[in-house]
């Protein structure tokens, strides 16, 4: 698959673009999930900006592309995706987790026009894509639904019932998403939970495996177009990513999981950012 330079660029600034999204969201004095949301903002940007059907100007349309953030902590990462694409003003991003209104601290169906389901709680995000999954296809609708999920969170048991489901009811049109940064809230992954080899994993669960650098916007392409290819079963892309990508002080650092920056590390946050 051949991806032109312009386009590969563009999405690349895409990327940018909804990290320095993410940071003025969170602002100064006021802890927010700037490592995960900067690790997954690539693939963020691929989805949104390349891949799926959709219409801010109509939400519902019945044969749009679902997106579940299962780890949905990082909601600043869709807020900023959702206000570039015209879901509502960017400037909205500016009053995130402000108090009644529509841009809370998780994902909320029934406040935020283009969130599919109110996520956070780690775990569910697989599984109410494999019912969304399934609903289409015995609809007869042809959409996908992509799924991003942390690495943390594959300690989650309902994660693999999900996988175990979705491979059973051969659900071609379910794409999940590793986020696999090798960090959680209080350390790295493999020292609370150690699940490695993850692709045998998921392979041995009847998944398509495909394993990316999470940065590499080429890959990511290749990715979600060679998910569409596969039938008869669903696809997993673990891209290998740096939380915090993008803004030195955070990258690798498991305090910025969930983070709080000063006026300082703002603006050098923005400044390293727009480079």
């Amino acid at each position: 698959m051949n991806y032109t330079t312009e386009l590969l660029t563009d999405l690349r600034k895409k990327a940018q673009r909804l990290r320095i999204n993410v940071v003025k969201s969170v602002g100064v004095g006021i802890a927010g999930h700037i490592g995960g949301s900067c690790s997954a903002a690539d693939i963020v940007a691929a989805l949104y900006f390349y891949k799926m059907n959709y219409n801010p100007k109509n939400p519902k349309m019945k044969d749009r592309d679902r997106f579940l953030l299962s780890k949905g902590h990082v909601a600043i990462l869709q807020y900023a995706a959702l206000a570039e694409t015209g879901y509502f003003p960017v400037d909205d991003l500016l009053h995130t987790k402000k108090v009644g209104f529509h841009l809370q601290g998780h994902p909320d169906v029934i406040k935020t026009p283009g969130i599919e389901a109110g996520t956070g709680s780690l775990g569910q995000g697989l599984s109410i894509g494999v019912g969304m999954a399934l609903g289409l296809k015995m609809d007869e609708i042809n959409a996908k639904v992509y799924v991003l999920c942390g690495d943390g969170e594959l300690g989650e048991g309902q994660i693999w019932e999900a996988a175990m489901s979705a491979k059973v009811y051969k659900l071609d049109n379910l794409v999940a998403i590793v986020d696999q940064n090798g960090l959680q809230a209080q350390g790295t992954v493999k020292a609370r939970f150690d699940l490695t080899p993850i692709p045998e994993k998921w392979k041995a669960f009847g998944w398509n495996v495909i394993e990316i650098d999470g940065h590499n916007m080429e890959e990511i392409l290749w990715s979600l177009d060679k998910a569409d290819e596969v039938k008869g079963k669903p696809t997993v892309i673990i891209a290998n990513t740096i939380k915090g990508k993008g803004i030195s002080f955070a990258e690798n650092v498991v305090g910025f999981h969930n983070g709080m920056l000063t006026e300082e590390r703002y603006a050098q946050a923005l400044s390293e950012l727009a480079e």
